[in-house]
Order: C-alpha cells, then sequence, then structure tokens
C-alpha cells in the first residue's frame, strides 16, 4: 500500500514563483524514483520534471528548463520549485513514484506504478 500526496497548488500571476510538495506513505520506508506530471487543456499528460531513485540523475521537460527545479528532501519527499510562471502552466499537476531503478524511462508515465491525485495550479494573465 502506498499513497502519494501532492500539494501547495494555487492561484498565482503571471511572473509569481510557486512550490509542490510530493510525499509518498508507505507501510515501511523506501526510496523511490519520483517525478512531476501536469494535464492542462489537453487529454495527455506532459512531462514536467524527473529524480532517478539511486542517483542524483534529474530530468526535466523542455517546456520548464530554466524556470522550474526538483529538490529532494528525503527518500520519500520531492519538491517543485516552479519561478516565472505563465499561463501556459496553468493545470493540473500529478506526483508519481515507483520503485524500479534506472533513469532511461522517467520521462515516461506509463512506467510509474504510484500517482496522486493532482494539484490545480492556475496563472492568470
Amino acid at each position: 500500500q502506498v499513497q502519494v500526496v501532492e500539494s501547495g497548488g494555487g492561484l498565482v500571476r503571471t511572473g509569481d514563483s510557486l512550490r509542490l510538495s510530493c510525499v509518498v506513505f508507505g507501510r515501511t520506508p523506501d526510496t523511490y524514483a519520483m517525478a512531476w506530471f501536469r494535464q492542462g487543456s489537453g487529454n495527455e499528460r506532459e512531462f514536467v520534471a524527473a529524480a532517478a531513485r539511486s542517483a542524483a540523475t534529474t530530468f526535466y521537460g523542455d517546456s520548464v528548463k530554466g524556470r522550474f527545479t526538483i529538490c529532494r528532501h528525503n527518500d520519500s519527499t520531492l519538491y517543485l520549485q516552479m519561478t516565472n510562471l505563465t499561463p501556459d502552466d496553468t493545470g493540473v499537476y500529478y506526483c508519481a513514484a515507483e520503485t524500479l531503478y534506472g533513469d532511461r524511462w522517467l520521462r515516461d508515465q506509463g512506467e510509474y506504478a504510484y500517482w496522486g491525485q493532482g494539484t490545480q495550479v492556475t496563472v492568470s494573465s
């Protein structure tokens, strides 16, 4: 039994900053690969950022490079620090977790076993 909980979403203006939090709760302590995806007006979820399980390796989607940063607080907590927000960043942000090792698959949402319910981020123009 693994639960993923996101928090920190809200309504902000263009150019503002926001920090999202993701915490993974399990019956026993464990380490996870963790990632953020988002879903805007389209039907598909877009890759935002990910951190590998066993290394400091991180990846970012092209649309957020230089603006968003992920920071692992511990083995089960991941922050998404967002700066210079624009209306295009509006959407539901989902956190995902997986116990697999490696980094070739981190951008693929289909590889993650555990998902949160999402937190809404709205950026006004």
